[in-house]
């Protein structure tokens, strides 16, 4: 059985605003890796983000950006030795809508993959309303949740 998810919504600001807010460093740290980012995401660049609920930075390595349009990064699988594949995709449904689509795969078949699997659909699906209540108004809805 392939580990994979997808998950998606929408968020009431223009596709260039929704793209920045998850490549500019600034705007994640202040909704997502409560523990800061280290560089905007670029193709072919490592940065690290770090997590106030899961200390210790993890590097993220963008593997394909299309500005306002897709950006594939991977990263370290929770029990270690391999990547996954994280794919975010950001589509204008009108002129102050996004679609943002995010899909993560790559795990092995193993009960310890399937639960990080899990713990990784939650914590995208989190970033994905965090990303949604910052860009429309501002405001950080990790601050305090851990």
């Amino acid at each position: 059985m392939a580990l994979k998810f997808e998950i998606h919504g929408k968020v009431a600001r223009p596709v260039a605003a929704v793209f920045n807010a998850v490549a500019d460093p600034k705007e994640l740290s202040s909704y997502f890796t409560t523990g800061g980012a280290s560089g905007p995401l670029r193709e072919a660049a490592t940065v690290t983000w770090d997590f106030a609920d899961f200390p210790g930075a993890f590097p993220v390595k963008v593997t394909k950006l299309v500005p306002n349009e897709r950006i594939e990064i991977e990263w370290a699988a929770g029990e270690g030795g391999y990547d996954t594949h994280v794919v975010m995709t950001f589509e204008a449904v009108d002129a102050n809508t996004t679609l943002v689509k995010i899909s993560e795969s790559g795990w092995r078949d193993s009960a310890r993959s399937q639960e990080d699997s899990y713990r990784n659909c939650f914590g995208w699906s989190q970033m994905l309303c965090c990303l949604k209540v910052w860009a429309e108004h501002r405001i950080n809805l990790r601050q305090g949740f851990f």
